[in-house]
């Protein structure tokens, strides 16, 4: 009779695999609470050490890696010498290997997790088999997911090689394993002290899980999917869940990435904050006194760039908010939690996609990095890899090192001002310039080709919006590297302005600037976003 091992952690529907592999005539071994489930099942069930003629020891630690099973799964029927050793040895061929790996990701992924108990959870007799299995594929079934149970049973009924389907089975193996490594690699690496190491890892494994096919990418005639890191729990944009609307597209799903980076440096805070995106940068962002406060400053910077925008809150959208909402064309809606009668409002308008964090979730740009600390980015033929930026809060600029460079130092107002378009600026689209007044910005230059461009498209949006420009702070996430953006900023009606300074032109900007007698401030970090 044929031989069949079944050793999984996930035992869904293996009592209906059992019963039916037996009811085929194969001979049924397993371990431990995959044996208890089978027989709970009432089918016959050898277990691993009869089978071998060796006890399980080290607490499990050990139980199929024997020759007796190794052998039975790597022979090959077709080749004489490999049937020979098995007779020599009186050894039996196995045909299926059905295994699911100890829950690693699932351990890592609680906060009170212990690396001695995550190191008891990597598997290795597991993973074994399975590759064991896959390579021998043209001979023994490698079966990973309880999804392909009702194929396999449906496959050996037909009869033929199946080939195909043992390739898929193998393939499927081979990809779970690695991701399962991936885990393991990534948890260690992460488990490390502050400091220990340093740098980027030179050999770097990222595991991902597909969440959605998507209609298609950023046009149509480009196919594309979502997906998520394998190991731990959902954690950013795949951490928030949908309450309402159309399926996210691969646009929507960039916008919300920029929407939690936008939010990310309010969170906490002692203000509401809301950032309008479009195209992955603001178009509006401001705080205020309440979210309804927050939304109606941010919308007022550019109301026309906002339709058809993704809008982020850093508190729960109240009625209030969301009878302000219903008046625009939001594509996307994210928030920390949405009042009962708010949801009612806008689940009226059927095009619009609202989303909150689902329970455990942490909300905010820095949850969701492929890698612990680590930001991937792909390019044509590789990957970029850095480390995670962290968000310059309002109240961490004097902190911070920020030092005035200028004759004349900020006023608290303009401190108050400059603090929170520091904190808006990051999240905007490098060369970046962003103008700003009583928590709110005004105007914002992103993604232009040069500094001063940036400068006067931020004032043309500031006029074409109607405001005042007189008394403005301007935000820039690089320095100046030459006077005309602080002559332009002057043009425009800035009285203070915040960089990170390190031009070999520094002197020239600061003399601009005391020529206009505006203030000046290095914070000494830049904040790039290509």
């Amino acid at each position: 009779m044929p031989y069949a091992i079944l050793s999984v952690s996930d035992k869904t529907g293996i009592g209906d695999l059992a019963a039916a592999l037996h009811a085929r005539g194969w001979t049924l071994l397993s371990t431990g609470g995959t044996a208890q489930a089978i027989r709970e099942a009432s089918v016959p069930v050898t277990g691993i050490g009869e089978h071998t003629g060796f006890p399980e020891i080290l607490g499990g630690r050990v139980k199929t890696l024997h020759p007796a099973v190794h052998a039975g799964l790597l022979a090959r029927p077709t080749v004489e010498s490999d049937v020979r050793d098995l007779e020599r040895h009186d050894l039996k061929p196995v045909g299926i290997v059905v295994v699911n790996l100890y829950p690693f990701r699932e351990t890592i992924a609680r906060p009170d997790t212990t690396l001695a108990g995550a190191l008891e959870q990597i598997d290795i007799g597991g993973p074994t088999m399975l590759r064991a299995a896959a390579k021998n594929h043209p001979f023994v079934w490698p079966v990973c997911d309880p999804t392909d149970y009702e194929r396999l049973i449906a496959a050996i009924d037909e009869g033929g090689d199946q080939d195909e389907f043992r390739r898929a089975l193998a393939t499927k193996v081979f990809a779970h394993t690695a991701a399962y490594d991936s885990a393991v690699a990534g948890y260690l690496r992460g488990s490390k002290e502050e400091g220990d190491a340093g740098g980027l890892p030179e050999d770097l494994m990222v595991s991902l899980s597909r969440v959605q096919s998507l209609r298609y990418g950023e046009n149509p005639d480009q196919p594309a999917a979502f997906y998520r890191v394998s190991s731990g729990p959902p954690l950013g944009i795949p951490g928030l869940r949908q309450l309402h609307g159309k399926d996210l597209s691969y646009n929507n799903i960039l916008d919300l990435d920029g929407a939690l980076l936008a939010i990310a440096p309010f969170l906490g805070g002692d203000q509401s904050a809301c950032a309008i995106l479009k195209h992955t940068t603001p178009c509006g962002i401001a705080v205020g006194r309440s979210p309804a406060e927050a939304y109606r400053k941010a919308l007022a910077c550019d109301p026309v760039s906002a339709f058809g925008s993704t809008v982020v809150f850093s508190e729960p959208v109240t009625e209030a908010v969301a009878e302000e909402l219903a008046a625009l064309f939001v594509e996307c809606l994210v928030a920390p939690g949405y009042a009962p009668p708010a949801l009612t409002i806008l689940r009226q308008k059927q095009n619009i996609r609202i989303l909150k964090p689902d329970e455990d979730t942490r909300f905010g740009s820095h949850s969701g990095h492929l890698a612990p600390g680590l930001d991937l980015r792909g390019v044509i033929g590789g990957v970029l890899v850095q480390g995670s930026p962290a968000p310059a809060r309002p109240s961490d600029l004097r902190a911070s090192g920020a030092t005035v460079a200028t004759t004349r130092a900020p006023s608290d107002a303009e401190w108050e001002d400059l603090a929170f378009a520091w904190a808006a600026v990051q999240s905007v689209k490098s060369n970046a310039i962003l103008l700003a007044r009583d928590g709110a910005a005004v105007g914002i230059g992103a993604g232009q080709m040069s500094r001063v461009d940036a400068a006067h498209l931020a004032a043309h949006k500031a006029t074409a919006a109607g405001f005042d420009l007189e008394g403005l702070v301007l935000a820039s996430d690089a320095f100046f590297p030459f006077r005309d953006g602080v002559d332009a900023a002057a043009e425009a009606g800035v009285t203070a302005i915040i960089q990170p300074g390190g031009s070999k032109r520094d002197a020239e900007a600061i003399a601009a600037a005391d020529e206009h007698g505006i203030s000046m401030v290095f914070t000494g970090r830049r904040t790039f976003r290509h």
